[in-house]
């Protein structure tokens, strides 16, 4: 069965292209459902309010702005267009998070590890001059904040489960352990992983989670969704035909989140 709900698709509220032409290359690609969960972050610690003022990802400050247009796209689309956001996981932010998803009422909500200690683990360039004993307890801790992420029940989806992996100088350091401990929490929560097809064309060559993953997934009895991370119109119907292939060929249906 083809992939009809892609839920993970960005617009120019956060770092992919201006919604008619996401809205536009959703309908191209066949799709019943596209969810446009663009990036946010709630931390109040310096470097990322910095961050935020400087890549422009304030969606906290923006979605009711976001909200108009989609409605407005609601009303000419021929696909199913959901309110989504794709939210910067921190335990500390945990209140702030739970705050804003409460005001905001977004249709779902993404959780994301991208940070670990103030460190962009998708960066080569943090990584250059660490020793191999850094790089390991540096995924560790990403593991670690993961399951928490998980465990919090604030997030409809976890995104790219194993992000680590993307960045080549800590590639290999992901352990069965670390794909146990996250499988685990999966098993016990009701948020759900999501088959993540933002790399499969690039470098990495490989979905998140690694196929070594899925499967301790799947002995748990974790199931996905299906997310493309599309930035732009051209990646949308590509990685749906990705994510169409993946799914077929283990006779698998992805989740959805609605009807």
């Amino acid at each position: 069965m083809p992939v009809a709900h892609d839920y993970h698709v960005h617009t120019n509220y956060s770092d992919g292209e201006v919604m008619p032409s996401m809205v536009a290359a959703a309908e191209e690609a066949g799709l019943r459902a596209v969810g446009f969960a663009d990036h946010c972050n709630v931390a109040a610690r310096d470097e990322l309010l910095r961050a935020k003022r400087e890549f422009g990802f304030n969606l906290d400050q923006t979605y009711p702005l976001r909200r108009e247009a989609i409605e407005s796209m609601r009303e000419q689309a021929d696909v199913r267009i959901f309110d989504a956001v794709e939210l910067d996981y921190d335990p500390r932010d945990e209140e702030d998070i739970a705050a804003l998803l409460d005001e905001a009422d977004f249709d779902y909500a993404i959780g994301s590890v991208h940070r670990v200690d103030g460190v962009n683990v998708q960066s080569s360039r943090p990584f250059a001059d660490m020793s191999e004993r850094e790089r390991r307890e540096l995924v560790d801790d990403y593991y670690e904040r993961l399951a928490d992420l998980v465990a919090s029940e604030l997030f409809d989806i976890a995104a790219h489960p194993d992000l680590v992996e993307r960045t080549p100088e800590l590639r290999g350091y992901t352990t069965p352990d670390h794909h146990a401990m996250v499988a685990d929490a999966f098993r016990n929560s009701r948020t759900v992983p999501e088959i993540n097809a933002g790399r499969v064309r690039r470098n990495y060559g490989e979905f998140h989670p690694a196929s070594d993953f899925r499967a301790t997934l799947r002995e748990r009895g974790v199931r996905f969704v299906a997310g493309s991370d599309s930035h732009e119109p051209a990646e949308v119907k590509r990685r749906k035909g990705e994510l169409d292939d993946h799914f077929a060929g283990r006779e698998a249906k992805p989740v959805r989140l609605f009807d």
